[in-house]
């Protein structure tokens, strides 16, 4: 399945109705693992999906957690041997969620930890708590795709659908709608680029939003003349004219345009073969 992102299997996954759950110290293990079975299982993402995380560092809260549950992020830290970057790399990943509540609490716990001497390393520490208020969906949606790429939140696109409709840039359900060989504009967040060796120059997109997935086909003279917003570009638009065989649906592109500056501090990344 390498050939496919973690952000487009759980997509696919959660529109054919599985539930996926978010990486948690207190229930992770390294690997993604399969919940509440015989029941239809959820899918719980592993700790190893956590971006920069040490693998090292996963395995110790997998080893410490055996013993017993943590209590607090002090006493998750203190056993599992966590230093403070794996902290905040928990914290921004939400995986804090069970100790500590929202995600900027989280983040605000985390980076109150300071390695204590050693002669009080086993004791706990007693302070009154800072409680922050949540934070707005669009950032919680930053951080997934900073710290996972990917979230279980609301697609991106869903939040600029608003502003895509005004554009008249339709969605992939929208699309699956037309007919063949209507002239049609879609916009969505690159997750493949492909020119094969034998396509003679055309290259292939998979442009996702927040109801699938649309493939677009680019022939080579597009390719030529739009280079810039065809590589570039990590949320393109596209004009083009539809395509249909049975249920299928692609795009042959006309005009590309680079949209990527409404993702704003959205980090996205596309898987580029050749």
């Amino acid at each position: 399945m390498g050939f496919y992102s973690p952000s487009q299997l759980v997509q696919d996954a959660r529109r054919h109705g599985v539930e996926v759950r978010p990486p948690d110290v207190m229930r992770s293990d390294l690997d993604c693992t399969l919940e509440d079975l015989p029941r239809p299982p959820a899918v719980r993402l592993g700790l190893r999906l956590i971006g920069q995380l040490p693998t090292a560092s996963a395995m110790r809260i997998v080893a410490a957690r055996v013993g017993a549950p943590f209590g607090s992020t002090e006493d998750l830290a203190r056993r599992a041997g966590l230093d403070l970057r794996d902290m905040k790399l928990l914290a921004a990943a939400d995986a804090l969620r069970s100790l500590a509540g929202h995600r900027r609490q989280q983040v605000w716990e985390a980076s109150a930890l300071r390695a204590a001497p050693p002669l009080l390393q086993d004791a706990p520490v007693q302070e009154d708590a800072l409680e922050l208020a949540p934070a707005p969906e669009g950032e919680e949606i930053v951080w997934d795709y900073t710290s996972l790429g990917l979230t279980l939140g609301r697609h991106p696109l869903a939040l600029l659908r608003p502003r895509l409709a005004r554009h008249r840039l339709l969605s992939s359900a929208q699309l699956a709608r037309v007919r063949d060989g209507q002239w049609v504009r879609t916009c969505g967040i690159v997750t493949l680029r492909q020119q094969p060796e034998t396509a003679r120059g055309t290259v292939f997109i998979s442009l996702e939003d927040e109801t699938g997935t649309v493939q677009v086909i680019c022939w080579r003279h597009v390719r030529d003349a739009q280079r810039q917003d065809l590589v570039r570009s990590r949320l393109l638009a596209v004009y083009g004219r539809c395509q249909r065989d049975g249920s299928s649906v692609s795009l042959i592109a006309s005009r590309l345009k680079d949209l990527t500056h409404w993702l704003g501090r959205l980090g996205t990344v596309s898987r580029d073969f050749h």
